[in-house]
């Protein structure tokens, strides 16, 4: 699915003004909005199985950074064996795969092996630094996703470009690797031009909104600080290397229950006032509430019954 058609669909799933009705359980959230991408290792085929059961959006199968040389071959045979099986109830197995990266000695290896594996779901590719890269991925991949996983200053340099191919379904940040490159430290402020880059270029382009790298070790309020900052730079998921970060993750990349009590007494407000433009707030503040609300009903969010609180409008929304 486009970006263009996530937001079509957005759009018109929250025309009502009522609340989202409660879901008994949260529905599956497909690659465009997904928010938690768990990193496997892929030599480790015994934590499949737990991550597949986790709480991430999606799982994302490692046969590149994680895996020593060595094992790349057994990992790429433990990828391609999982995504070939059916789980207990007949149901065929499935993920993403992190590819190594293009001019590497086993990036044709990984896509040749995994050209009609039935279970893949996308490819995440390693250190792109050009449009190239993912071009000639999709060569040998053909009609498979390709997120564009960006971890070097130059990749940086051609962000834009490599949005703007027509093979990338999504920008990925490998923060790890770009610090190693760059020498920057890990404070956001000194982050911050490079995370509003990988945001800019993909709104530009069309995409849905990039994923930011991981925050390593972190759990309980480190993370939720981490991801957090992941939020403030308009960055919609997140990567994640352990199955206990993904529903911190989650929960900080959705949205919050003032944002959702604000979007649907506003809809409720303005359709009791006519449904009629009242003044310069009134589009900017029905495309976010449509916006909050069609992403609440993604993920299988609602206002509880009964909760009556009262939220200013978000700033980004008051006519200027």
């Amino acid at each position: 699915m486009t970006a263009t058609s996530i937001e079509s669909t957005t759009t018109t799933s929250t025309t009502s003004s009522s609340p989202l009705a409660p879901q008994v359980a949260a529905p599956a959230v497909g690659p465009e909005l997904a928010r938690s991408w768990l990193l496997v290792n892929g030599a480790q085929a015994e934590r499949f199985a737990v991550a597949a059961g986790s709480a991430a959006d999606v799982v994302v199968l490692d046969i590149e950074d994680s895996v020593a040389p060595k094992d790349k071959e057994r990992a790429r045979r433990n990828v391609i064996s999982w995504l070939d099986a059916r789980d207990e109830r007949g149901v065929q197995q499935h993920a993403w795969v992190r590819v190594n990266g293009f001019g590497t000695q086993w990036w044709e290896d990984d896509l040749r092996a995994l050209a009609g594996v039935g279970g893949l779901d996308g490819v995440m590719l390693a250190m792109v630094e050009s449009p190239e890269h993912v071009t000639r991925t999709a060569e040998l991949l053909k009609d498979t996703r390709i997120v564009a996983l960006v971890e070097t200053a130059r990749g940086v340099q051609h962000l834009q470009a490599i949005a703007g191919a027509r093979s990338t379904y999504r920008l990925g940040f490998g923060l790890g690797d770009f610090r190693r490159d760059t020498g920057f430290g890990e404070n956001p402020m000194t982050l911050a031009y490079t995370r509003s880059q990988f945001t800019i270029a993909s709104r530009a382009a069309n995409l849905p909104g990039p994923i930011d790298g991981p925050a390593v070790g972190a759990l309980g309020p480190k993370l939720a600080e981490a991801t957090a900052v992941t939020l403030e730079f308009g960055m919609t998921g997140k990567l994640c290397l352990m199955p206990e970060q993904a529903a911190t993750v989650n929960e900080g990349l959705s949205p919050s229950l003032s944002e959702l009590s604000w979007a649907t007494e506003f809809l409720q407000e303005f359709d009791a006032d006519g449904g009629e433009i009242r003044n310069g707030s009134d589009l900017p503040r029905l495309a976010r509430a449509r916006k909050i609300l069609g992403l609440a009903g993604a993920f299988g969010l609602s206002v509880p019954e009964g909760y009556d609180v009262h939220f200013e409008a978000p700033t980004d929304t008051y006519h200027c």
